[in-house]
């Protein structure tokens, strides 16, 4: 690898609008201290920081640019948070996005033989551990002239770890809403953790992030959670908001957790991200592992979220039901409202899926409901022809329709999001209007599933999926990564906390399978030639990472080419 980037956190970066002088210096670098440099003594030079865990790198230190400043403003990514960021470049524009690993603040941290070579069940294996070069590429699809692009660090166990099995005292915690397959994860943690690494200290932090301070730890062993993968919901219960990132370290630090494992969406991995910059900080021994939880599929990077795939077919089953009122009823139209608060993957896909539905209105695609080529129009139209139709709507479509007929107001849940108004709801009274105007019969049946499809046990492939997360998370935390594990083009890789929680993946109406669910339907498309192309540049600039401070062109062409094409976009 040609480079490697690593910006050693800097006190004079908090206060570099303070005053003038302080501005100059940091452009330089320089940490000098006003006092001394007033009396004419040299500066005290800072302490050499430790080089990274990979012998390969070179450490490119923050004198190495001289307008800092300049630099500073053209990024994403403040100052501080570049701190966390490593960036390795290599040969034909392979650039490395690598996660942080004890060796960048901890040198002289000792290391351990991996139980794992001893292990009855691993003895089949032909290679044990992962080789520490191997990673896995965002963009999976290339031409021969193509860059190699952006690649994570891929996930599984390594020759030495970081930390001896007797000193483990692992925690896990679950936060934000319900979704399938929480209580797998949970189990295969604590199966992980002591059936492969003989860990024997392992709790569960109750009610989401406050839990930390303000309920006792619950006690976990593989004879405890052996059967709650079968049952819905989270053992450990959860909650939105209640996150204060020094109360939560200064109680990981006194009880003497030294891996973290926390379940939860976005706003779940941020906080997760900000736990590990206080214990970085700190200097502390901990590992942070991430595993990302949404129902709705709205996490970047990643293939798909754990769960997703059995809220769809729990989703069908509603459809399923509509489609069967809708048929014994003259004019009969099921209406179906689904989660999907942003992003419409699961209407999107219980839609294709079903083969039933007639329309299906996401949040990503805008639509219109009166004249020419409008929804009701529509609706009109396929009931003169079929005598029925299904429609399926995402819970966060049409919001802004909704805001033009009723008076709406801000209010957020604990975790900051925008409550919703109901467009199920909403859309069966104005079909409802439309039709008596029309004086023509018809009945409506409006199904809202949606507390049904999250709280449910999840299916088999989920199971499979929560069960290879947990253990990958396993071997990481293991290893002294500090990271969010998620699938990536088929393969379970490390990724950075900022790079999932920079963004939100959303449905592209650009891409093929958003052309092939408007086939299946036949339902327009109710967006024009400006609306794709708004849209297309939204997709671009929303699926640009945030870059680091100080990265190169190189590194910042690999990241556009990477983010150009999402790994669970268009299939």
């Amino acid at each position: 690898m040609a480079s490697h980037i690593i910006l050693p956190p800097d006190d004079a970066d908090e206060n570099h609008n303070h005053q003038a002088a302080a501005e100059e210096r940091e452009e330089l670098g320089r940490d000098d201290d006003d006092e001394e440099h007033a009396h004419g003594h040299p500066p005290a030079l800072p302490p050499k920081p430790a080089l990274p865990f990979s012998a390969m790198c070179v450490r490119i230190s923050r004198d190495s640019y001289p307008n800092l400043r300049a630099l500073r403003n053209a990024s994403s990514v403040s100052l501080a948070d570049a701190a966390y960021v490593k960036i390795s470049e290599g040969d034909f524009g392979y650039v490395l996005d690598d996660v942080p690993h004890f060796t960048d603040y901890l040198p002289d941290i000792p290391t351990y033989h991996n139980p794992l070579q001893d292990h009855p069940a691993y003895s089949t294996v032909k290679q044990y551990f992962v080789n520490e070069d191997d990673t896995v590429p965002q963009k999976v699809v290339v031409q021969k002239n193509s860059r190699r692009g952006v690649h994570f660090r891929r996930a599984g166990p390594r020759q030495r770890i970081y930390f001896g099995t007797d000193e483990v005292k692992a925690c896990i915690v679950t936060c934000g809403g319900l979704c399938p397959g929480l209580n797998t994860v949970i189990r295969e943690l604590v199966c992980g953790l002591s059936h492969m690494y003989n860990v024997s200290s392992i709790f569960g932090i109750q009610n989401g992030y406050k839990g930390f301070y303000s309920s006792n730890y619950l006690p976990l062993t593989p004879k405890s959670v052996n059967d709650i993968h079968k049952r819905g919901g989270t053992v450990l219960g959860t909650s939105r908001g209640g996150h204060d990132t020094k109360k939560i370290v200064d109680n990981i630090q006194d009880r003497g957790i030294n891996q973290v494992y926390i379940i939860g969406g976005d706003g779940t991995q941020k906080g997760a991200y900000e736990i590990f910059k206080e214990i970085r900080k700190r200097g502390l021994k901990v590992s942070v592992a991430g595993v990302p939880k949404t129902i709705d599929n709205d996490i970047v990077i990643i293939d798909k979220s754990f769960g997703f795939d059995t809220a769809v077919e729990e989703a069908q089953r509603a459809i399923n039901s509509a489609h069967v009122e809708a048929c014994s009823a003259e004019n009969g139209i099921g209406l179906v409202k689904l989660m999907g608060r942003y992003s419409g993957f699961i209407a999107m896909y219980a839609t294709l899926a079903s083969r039933d539905v007639d329309c299906c209105l996401i949040p990503e695609s805008p639509f219109y409901l009166d004249g020419e080529g409008g929804l009701l129009q529509y609706v009109e139209k396929r009931l003169k022809e079929n005598k029925h139709m299904v429609i399926v709507v995402a819970e966060g479509a049409g919001q802004d329709l909704i805001a033009k007929s009723i008076a709406t107001s801000d209010q957020q849940d604990a975790s900051g999001n925008k409550l919703l108004l109901d467009i199920g709801l909403w859309l069966t009274h104005k079909i409802k209007d439309y039709f008596k105007s029309k004086k023509m019969e018809m009945t409506i049946k409006y199904i809202d599933p949606t507390y049904m499809i999250r709280a449910i046990p999840s299916n088999a492939s989920d199971n499979v999926y929560c069960t290879l997360l947990a253990h990958s998370a396993i071997h990481g935390a293991m290893a002294g990564y500090s990271f969010t594990v998620g699938m990536v083009n088929g393969r379970h890789t490390y990724i950075p906390f900022y790079r999932v929680t920079s963004t939100r993946n959303k449905v592209k109406v650009t891409d093929r399978i958003w052309a092939r669910l408007l086939s299946s339907t036949n339902q327009p498309s109710f967006v024009s030639q400006k609306d794709i192309d708004e849209a297309s540049e939204a997709d671009r600039l929303a699926n640009r990472p945030p870059l680091p401070t100080g990265v190169s062109s190189r590194v910042a062409r690999s990241f556009d080419q990477s983010s150009s094409c999402s790994s669970n976009g268009e299939i």
